[in-house]
């Protein structure tokens, strides 16, 4: 089948992105994130949010110079988010202030009740401690702002009414592969036709005592503590862990027929997602790598390319011993001894784990990899590791033509999301593979290329209010933000968690 301009090889929309915006330890915005990146400076340093005595990890890729109040996770989570969608949004010059044109997709992490303000409520119960003195002290009212402080969704209610996006927006969590789910789900959308623009972001501000010692008592963490810049040493022999991170991303991801009606820069494209998860450990990857290998083949064959078109792996790259074996082993499985001759590098050894927010900031830096033609370096990278044969990008940038990029991001719980952007699509004019059959090869016809039907009158489903009425909708299929409020025009957030402990039927910290 031919396809036009702005479809791909199965007949669907391609999806471009137009805005970026990002936030890490090594500064607020594109230009101070890719002037560190690329001259290979470290935003790590040594915590002095809270006391670290006692702590066998002290450093951390912390973001101190943006004001949250009250200080705590959920808060500083979100301002950092907000901060990356301004900065994205305004490069997409999409909408108006506040009306952007299209649903929300935020990754955030799991949400607990900071110490200090456990400290407060405990201060506030009379007489002691107990599960009823709490009780009595909530009963009071004057922690009445917590309950949407600490709830999951908040967070994507707040950027939804700042930024006027349309229709519910959905919270989720997929562990350390968050950010790139959430891009996922953008991009599954457009695909279906539900929606011509979408806002994605991951974001994730949880450098806490509490996290901190959870990830040290999983023996996750680095230890080597100084000097701290010089922690995270993905890919290396002498690496034994990483080093927590802060910071956010946001993405502006359109049809890019719509945007080039509009006269949109088009900045990169996502061609293929790939996700699989197993299910093997709470924190452990699958020893014979088989979900990574299968997630990296799949965004390979979403893409409509093949191994041998990538020129270049943002990994995942932790610096944990096993997170970089498993990437190796999956990558060289899927690109065979070529992989041996690809670059490959990880943001991490100098922002540190963003956790939540990876997988979405590592896009952003893999989007502006593309644009500037010059590849990030690992920095630290001393000792290379004989049992990891790749080309790791050492300790200096390396200038690089770049077409396509495959940006892995692995999660606890066996949570793997890879994504492939690249400069321009893949033109072709036949396609063994209609949507939805993921690289399977049989007999194509004009209605294998058909979006799926979502509503009985076979009109695929659009982002609007589920109680908006028929004057509320405008001639595009949009609800109008005249009509419906922010408080009626949302439902409950949709969340994506891992599933409890089998042993204590607890929730893991997801990362």
């Amino acid at each position: 089948m031919t396809t036009t301009r702005d479809r791909d090889a199965r007949g669907r929309p391609l999806v471009a992105v137009t805005g970026l915006g990002i936030v890490t330890s090594l500064g607020q915005g594109k230009a101070a994130n890719w002037a560190g990146l690329t001259a290979g400076r470290s935003g790590i340093h040594a915590i002095t949010r809270f006391p670290t005595a006692g702590l066998r990890t002290r450093i951390a890729g912390t973001v101190d110079f943006v004001a949250a109040e009250p200080f705590c996770a959920p808060t500083l989570g979100e301002r950092l988010a907000t901060l990356a969608a301004e900065e994205a949004v305004e490069q997409a010059a999409i909408g108006r202030p506040g009306d952007f044109p299209g649903p929300l997709f935020v990754a955030v992490p799991p949400v607990e009740v900071d110490w200090p303000q456990r400290r407060a409520l405990a201060e506030a119960a009379s007489g002691g401690v107990t599960y009823a003195d709490l009780l009595a002290a909530a009963a009071t009212g004057r922690f009445r702002d917590w309950h949407d402080l600490f709830s999951f969704g908040t967070a994507a209610d707040r950027i939804a009414d700042r930024f006027g996006t349309i229709g519910s927006p959905v919270s989720l969590s997929t562990a350390c592969s968050s950010g790139a789910t959430a891009i996922q789900l953008g991009v599954e959308a457009i695909r279906r036709g539900e929606a011509d623009a979408v806002l994605s972001i991951g974001t994730d501000g949880s450098v806490n005592p509490e996290s901190l010692i959870r990830f040290s008592l999983l023996s996750a963490l680095s230890t080597q503590n100084d000097p701290p810049e010089g922690a995270a040493k993905p890919f290396s022999k002498n690496r034994d862990g990483f080093v927590m991170g802060e910071g956010a991303a946001a993405l502006v991801l359109e049809n890019a027929e719509a945007a080039r009606a509009r006269g949109a820069r088009i900045l990169a494209f996502v061609l293929g997602c790939g996700e699989k998860g197993d299910g093997f450990h709470r924190t452990r990857s699958s020893p014979d790598g088989a979900p990574i290998v299968a997630a990296i083949r799949e965004a390979i064959a979403d893409a409509g390319l093949s191994p041998d078109d990538i020129d270049y792996v943002n990994a995942h790259g932790t610096g944990t011993p096993e997170n970089d074996r498993m990437e190796a082993l999956g990558c060289s499985a899927v690109l065979g001894e070529r992989m041996r001759g690809v670059p490959i590098s990880s943001n991490k050894s100098m922002i540190g784990h963003t956790l939540t927010a990876a997988g979405a900031v590592e896009a952003v830096i893999s989007c502006m990899t593309i644009a500037n033609g010059r590849l990030p370096p690992t920095i630290n990278y001393r000792v290379p590791d004989p049992a990891i044969p790749l080309d790791v990008v050492a300790n200096e940038a390396r200038d690089a033509s770049v077409r396509f990029v495959l940006s892995n991001s692995f999660g606890f719980g066996g949570q793997n999301t890879c994504l492939v952007m690249a400069r321009e699509p893949r033109r072709a004019t036949t396609s063994t593979s209609p949507p939805g059959t993921r690289g399977r090869r049989r007999p194509t016809s004009p209605d294998s290329f058909r979006p799926p039907i979502r509503t009985a009158d076979s009109a695929p489903m659009r982002w609007t209010s589920p109680t908006a009425r028929p004057s509320t909708i405008s001639p595009s299929g949009w609800r109008t933000r005249a009509h419906t409020g922010s408080s009626t025009a949302r439902a409950s957030p949709t969340t994506r968690s891992p599933p409890p402990c089998r042993r204590s039927g607890r929730r893991p910290p997801c990362r």
